[in-house]
Parts: structure tokens; C-alpha cells; sequence
């Protein structure tokens, strides 16, 4: 949905999503999200009357379906699917974004989980469910791509782990060596955990 298309809600629950992003929770005020979502700022309590800690847990549970969402997309985007070019679409997202804007933001689930001064049992419950969600979505991808489906939950979760741990990395550093890296070494494993069809080339290969 484009940015002009929301309502007040929404637009709050986004402008959240990328705050936490940027700055974390911690750092992320009710009345810079209600600024950032261009929204009267009286319209917090109303649409989020369990204050901060609802708004925080929408946002987490937006960013996780967006994540979600993002797989089809990636796919779509592959002349040949494979869980390499999955990968490797899941990590240009970000090189893109760190080479083209700097290295300000971050994954929102995962500002949320690591900023234990908000820390609550709902926000825990959240994050878990917002990573599952995204968790899922890859594992089904590979599913279809022809991974054996008791492989691919685990392969989702080294999948979106080394991704995280990769953009940690790069934020770090101010560069995107992490993420090239962490595309390049995981490639083989994930396409070797698709079941060829005897009768069928490798991706890549003339039949």
C-alpha cells in the first residue's frame, strides 16, 4: 500500500516500523512517530489505547508480514527460482539500500528484540511471531523450489539468521562486505538441498 493510500493508522504503524528501525525502541517517542506520520498527535490514544507498548507490537507484526510478503516478490523477480537466488535477493535488498542511503536503519523486528530497556512479554511474543511469520514464508518458497519440507524450516532460519547477523555486521563496519560474503558461502548449501530430478540439469546447466 502506497504511503498516500493509508489512513492515520496505518501510517502511524509504518512511520513506527521505520523509526525502531533507525533508532530503536528506546529512542522511539509517541509524539515522533505521530510527526513522522504526519497524524494529530491526539489520535495516539485513540487508535492505540494500550499506549507505546501496542503501537511498538503492531509495528513488529507489520515489519514481519512485510518480510513476508517481500519472498514473492523476490521470486518473482528470478527468471529461474533457486534457493541461491532467493538468498541473494533477500541480501540485495539491503546492499542496495546501505550503497544507495548509508547505513542508518536496520531490521525493525530485530531493533525491537535486542532493546531490552522495552523488553516485555508481549513485545517477546511479537518479535517470535513476526520472525515466524518471515520464517514460514522463505520455508514455503523453498518447499516449491523443491527442498525437502524437513529442510526447509531449518534452511529459512540459517537463511534469515545469517542475513541479520549480516546486516549487524554491515551497520558495523559501514560496509557491505558482510552481506556479499554471507550470500556468496551460503549459495551451494542452500541449492544443494533441492532434490534434482534425475532426469533434469542442475539450475545453470544446458539440458
Amino acid at each position: 500500500m502506497a504511503a498516500s493510500e493509508r489512513g492515520p493508522r496505518e501510517r502511524m504503524v509504518f512511520s513506527a516500523a521505520q523509526l525502531i528501525r533507525r533508532d530503536g525502541v528506546a529512542a522511539t517517542g509517541m509524539r515522533d512517530v505521530a510527526a513522522h506520520a504526519g497524524a494529530p498527535r491526539g489520535s495516539l490514544q485513540h487508535y492505540f489505547p494500550g499506549g507505546k507498548e501496542q503501537l511498538v507490537n503492531e509495528a513488529v507484526g507489520w515489519a514481519g508480514r512485510y518480510a513476508a510478503r517481500r519472498v514473492e516478490r523476490f521470486l518473482a523477480a528470478l527468471d529461474e527460482p533457486t534457493p541461491s537466488g532467493l538468498f541473494a535477493e533477500m541480501v540485495r535488498q539491503w546492499t542496495d539500500e546501505y550503497e544507495r542511503g548509508g547505513f542508518a536503519g536496520g531490521c525493525p523486528v530485530a531493533a525491537a528484540t535486542v532493546d531490552c530497556s522495552q523488553s516485555t512479554v508481549s513485545a517477546q511474543e511479537a518479535a517470535s511471531a513476526a520472525f515466524g511469520t518471515w520464517n514460514d514464508a522463505v520455508a514455503g518458497a523453498l518447499s516449491g523450489m523443491g527442498v525437502p519440507r524437513e529442510r526447509a524450516a531449518p534452511l529459512a532460519t540459517v537463511m534469515i539468521s545469517a542475513l541479520e547477523g549480516a546486516i549487524l555486521l554491515a551497520r558495523a563496519e559501514r560496509d557491505v562486505r558482510a552481506l556479499t560474503t554471507v550470500a556468496r558461502e551460503l549459495g551451494p548449501l542452500l541449492d544443494a538441498a533441492v532434490e534434482r530430478d534425475p532426469d533434469r540439469p542442475p539450475p545453470g546447466e544446458s539440458p
